[in-house]
């Protein structure tokens, strides 16, 4: 059985896609799941949030491991996989990443470098999430290719839901033209302060929105300074402040992805019987 490949992407900074990279993934091996996250971000904040505090000075990133892919190098499968204490495993990235990306442009088959990355390791795991850089480019693109299906992590906010559109226009160019089997699991709400009328109004407006083309998850993130601080102490939620809201919220994520992926098997099994 091969890996769930999962795409935490949103062109838009600061709608902790990291955070809730980490705490899904977290919650994932939670419940026993083998979980791989990938940091497809020079800023190296992935690795930065699960307690590397230099990841500039890693000699193996993500960066080695595309530059092998593409100079056709033998890739060993423990190649810069960091084994983290709450149970997950996590390939870091650091600012070499950003020098790699330029030079992706002269690689041939260039959207596909992730992926070669991904697929010998695979089967080694349940689920691999990549936490996609705040942007559209290339890396965004190859992070797109490599995966099964995207989360969309947005704020509750005009301008977040706003670069929606291009975001799934992106996705949509990349089903069609180059991943056809890629699909989107859902947007996820994050910062959400409910106890604000303009936050539970937009709130509900995404969801009448949306929920036409899609699926908005029910679960939402709330705003809260124990992610910021579960963030810089380098560990998930799960384990800095297990009885809060956020790590509820999470929790909640975490089964509606599992049930997810439950559903669409059966519906592939139903398909395939027919």
């Amino acid at each position: 059985m091969e890996a769930k490949v999962i795409a935490l992407a949103n062109q838009k900074g600061g709608v902790t896609k990291t955070t809730s990279t980490v705490n899904l993934g977290v919650g994932l091996a939670r419940t026993g799941k083998k979980v791989l996250l990938v940091d497809a971000d020079p800023q190296g904040s992935l690795g930065i949030s699960l307690g590397i505090s230099a990841p500039d000075e890693l000699e193996v990133n993500l960066a080695t491991v595309m530059a092998e892919v593409i100079e056709d190098k033998a890739l060993s499968l423990e190649a810069g996989i960091i084994h983290h204490r709450e149970g997950i495993d996590l390939l870091p990235a650091n600012i070499e990443l950003s020098g790699l990306e330029v030079s992706l442009f002269n690689v041939m088959s260039r959207e596909y470098v992730l992926r070669n990355c991904i697929e010998p390791i695979r089967g080694r795991y349940d689920y691999i999430l990549i936490d996609c850089m705040p942007s559209l480019g290339i890396m965004t693109i190859n992070a797109l290719v490599a995966a099964d299906s995207v989360v969309i992590p947005s704020q509750p906010s005009f301008l977040s839901a706003k670069g929606l559109d291009l975001l799934l226009k992106n996705v949509a160019r990349v089903k069609r033209s180059i991943n056809p089997s890629l699909e989107i699991d859902g947007v996820l709400l994050t910062m959400v302060d409910s106890r604000t009328n303009n936050d539970r109004e937009i709130v509900s407006e995404l969801r009448m929105g949306l929920g036409q083309r899609l699926r908005v998850f029910d679960t939402v993130i709330p705003r809260s300074i124990r992610a910021v601080e579960a963030t810089h102490s380098g560990e998930s939620i799960f384990a800095y402040d297990p009885n809060g809201k956020v790590a509820q919220a999470y929790a909640g994520l975490t089964k509606e992805v599992l049930d997810l992926e439950g559903r669409q098997k059966a519906e592939s099994r139903s398909e395939w019987a027919r």
